[in-house]
């Protein structure tokens, strides 16, 4: 009997600490807790398997319908018809035996038919509140048709170009990133849940955008310093804001599939962070496995998986294949299955799905590209476009005969970007169009090339078309299936002719625009010379074209800034500004060119750095120009001294010193100058958009609490070590003078 009781009491214990962990992710309740637990105690083993099971649902209905009958898919994706969407849950609600409803997911990763910059784009903007508001959006258009799960936001910090899936994210800031994944979590599954939210997925947990090479699948080689430090803050301020679910990725790191990763997924996720979500596999990542050589069979590859954490299988078939054997075998604990299900569960009810598995077919059209869909759509391709050059030419006046020529003027669908399933190039506002709207009878068009990895030996027509106009607009780039997924690129220059045909509108002798549309920092370093001015728009959406009309003829000023470091070379990546110091750090030695011949054998500089292209990247993070300008001055601090549960209180004015309205994105970035381990040389810990009218000041305080200088140090605990730091507040990681203040 005593035994009896220590059992229960550990039995409460446990189910106590469960709760107050899951109040502080999903959100869940103790009604909804106990509605899953009576669920669950209702379910055969064989149904609790198959709502561990998630399939694309391609094709007719009726191919699912026995298995949603017998209760054997617990999720679908890739149906975003309405009407086959209440179909497959009419079958699933109303002919299985315990009514369970689906869980219809989409990767709605920019937009669903309204789409958005990219994401990589809404990192331009470095406005969280903008990026909410264009996951609410989609969340809004995709919940309409019956979609209640997205595979977005993606959180992997990314520092290598030639990589495909930068296009995904936020770039290559750890602070950065955390803002905007709590700004898409929360504007996905909106302030309070209801029938528009949509369930947020995190991923890919972990580490995936260090890829090596670039090269996409590939493996990593993270440390857990560098995964604490770096990979897993975004992740777990995603947590913190509410994430329902969470993504394996498809590398190994140091030899460890993340979808068989017990210390990430259960350990650090489970275990450190309380995270109650679903957590599901990429696409048949647990299958590939196999291939890793990390399992033999589908059937030991799901033994690990599903111990490792992992309660949803994608498209691998493993669970529903082989879990009722390896629980009956002993090799997998009931309980293990029990909790999977519950998380899967905990996710439907939170969601209102048992009480509203249907959607309003005709309520569905009403919400797709509405008025107020566009204008955040095209509000955010304005913020997120980025002046990397102007030689004064922008913005252009009103009235002047303009000549487009390019193979984006006018590419309504390589616009959208990667991964916008949903939308269409029907709704597309180009750039030729909406000059054309604009200006009618005063533009002419020849596209040059008619896609952008077309070579052509001669622009002879360019030319000469260009010459009889007062301003040329080039619009270049890469076509939409050049960035994503799979689409990882060894050479980053312009593709085709497209930089021989810039040059061609340059020969013309009139003023030449460039406006590049890419998923990600090409190497255009070549293509400046070419150009008297030159916007970068990561592939903009459905308003790009509007939002970029409105950009080069000074309706609105340009604010965006590159949320990753563009490189002068490929042969530079990886490159980003938050580097650690070296003990030879490079400060302007002798380059390729001076190097005298017969030259002894020397170190030369004697500093990091590459002898052809130096160490320092064409723009640096947070870059971008405006057409006005901004300075800075009487940067103080609250203190010289602080303690580690103080906030430093930074405070600055801001002087718009122009002849135009503007918003500049004023950053603050620290340095600790010695550590237990090696720092890097500039961290972002804050930033900030300061609207100001021509010739305004403003002074702008900036809060940082100490404790967001914390890190894992030499004994792998997390805390802010005592010492001097340097703080500086500018317009980008490579200028601003620094202020010095210590931590005690």
């Amino acid at each position: 009997m005593k035994r009896t009781k220590i059992l229960i009491m550990a039995v409460l214990a446990a189910v106590v600490s469960c709760t107050q962990h899951r109040t502080t992710t999903v959100g869940t309740t103790p009604e909804i807790e106990n509605r899953v637990e009576k669920l669950l105690s209702q379910m055969t083993l064989q149904e609790k398997i198959g709502q561990m099971n998630q399939v694309s649902a391609g094709g007719d209905v009726a191919n699912y319908a026995d298995a949603l009958r017998s209760g054997q898919i617990g999720s679908i994706l890739n149906e975003v018809d309405p009407v086959k969407i209440n179909e497959f849950q009419r079958i699933a609600v109303e002919q299985s035996r315990l009514g369970i409803p689906l869980l219809v997911a989409r990767d709605v990763i920019h937009g669903f038919h309204t789409e958005f910059p990219i994401p990589l784009g809404l990192a331009a903007t470095f406005d969280p509140e903008l990026v909410e508001e264009g996951a609410r959006v989609a969340a809004v258009e995709a919940t309409a048709q019956g979609v209640r799960w997205t595979f977005s936001p993606m959180l992997d910090i990314a520092r290598d170009p030639r990589w495909g899936r930068i296009a995904e994210g936020s770039g290559e800031d750890t602070y950065l990133d955390a803002v905007m994944a709590r700004a898409m979590v929360l504007g996905y599954q909106g302030r309070n849940l209801d029938s528009t939210s949509m369930a947020a997925c995190i991923k890919h947990f972990v580490g995936y955008g260090a890829a090596e090479g670039g090269r996409d699948y590939n493996s990593t080689y993270l440390t857990e310093r560098q995964l604490r430090n770096t990979y897993l803050p975004p992740f777990e301020e995603a947590v913190k804001a509410g994430a329902m679910t969470l993504m394996t990725s498809f590398n190994d790191n140091d030899g460890v599939p993340s979808t068989g990763n017990t210390f990430v997924l259960k350990d650090i996720l489970r275990g450190e962070w309380g995270f109650d979500g679903l957590v599901v596999t990429d696409w048949n990542s647990m299958g590939e496995m196999i291939s890793h050589g990390f399992g033999t069979d589908r059937r030991d590859v799901a033994e690990k998986a599903v111990n490792a954490g992992v309660d949803m299988d994608m498209m691998t078939f493993g669970f529903i294949s082989h879990m009722e054997d390896l629980v009956n075998s002993g090799a997998v604990k009931v309980s293990t299955i029990d909790n999977a299900v519950r998380n899967i569960l905990r996710i439907k009810f939170l969601l209102g799905l048992f009480e509203n598995p249907y959607v309003d077919v005709e309520a569905a059209k009403a919400v797709q590209y509405a008025p107020a869909h566009l204008d955040a759509a095209r509000r955010t391709a304005e913020e997120s476009a980025i002046l990397l050059k102007n030689d004064g030419i922008l913005p252009l006046k009103p009235g002047a005969r303009i000549f487009v020529t390019g193979p984006l003027a006018d590419a309504p669908h390589d616009q959208l970007g990667t991964w916008a399933f949903d939308g269409e190039k029907e709704h597309t506002v180009t750039p030729l169009k909406a000059l054309q709207a604009r200006f009618p009878g005063k533009v002419s068009y020849v596209p040059g090339l008619s896609y952008s990895r077309e070579s052509k030996p001669s622009f002879a027509g360019v030319t000469a078309a260009a010459r009889r106009a007062d301003a040329v607009l080039v619009f270049l780039g890469e076509e939409a299936i050049l960035s994503g997924e799979a689409h990882s690129l060894a050479d980053l220059n312009l593709q085709g002719s497209q930089s021989e045909l810039l040059k061609a509108a340059k020969a013309s002798g009139k003023p030449v625009v460039a406006v590049v549309m890419a998923g990600r920092p090409l190497t255009i370093e070549r293509d400046l010379p070419s150009c008297n001015a030159l916007l970068y728009s990561f592939h903009p959406g459905t308003m790009g074209g509007e939002a970029l009309a409105n950009l080069i003829f000074g309706d609105v000023n340009p604010s965006g800034k590159t949320p990753v470091t563009f490189l002068r070379t490929v042969g530079q990546a990886p490159l980003y500004y938050s580097h650690n110091m070296t003990g030879r750090p490079y400060s302007g030695q002798t380059l390729l060119a001076d190097i005298p011949l017969e030259a002894g054998q020397t170190s030369l500089g004697n500093t990091s750095y590459y002898l052809d292209y130096g160490a320092y990247p064409l723009f640096p993070f947070g870059y971008g120009l405006s057409y006005t300008t901004f300075e800075y001055s009487g940067i103080t601090l609250d203190k010289a001294e602080y303690s580690a549960d103080d906030t430093i209180r930074v405070t600055f004015t801001l002087a718009n010193t122009g002849k135009y309205d503007g918003t500049e994105v004023a950053q603050i970035y620290v340095r600790d100058l010695v550590g237990s381990i090696t720092r890097p040389v500039k961290e972002l810990k804050h930033f900030e958009r300061v609207a100001l009218k021509a010739g305004e000041s403003r002074t702008v305080e900036a809060q940082i609490p100490v404790s967001a200088l914390a890190f894992v140090g030499l004994d792998g605990t997390k805390k802010v070590e005592s010492g001097d730091f340097l703080l500086w507040v500018s317009g980008d990681s490579a200028s601003g003078e620094s202020t010095r203040f210590k931590v005690k």
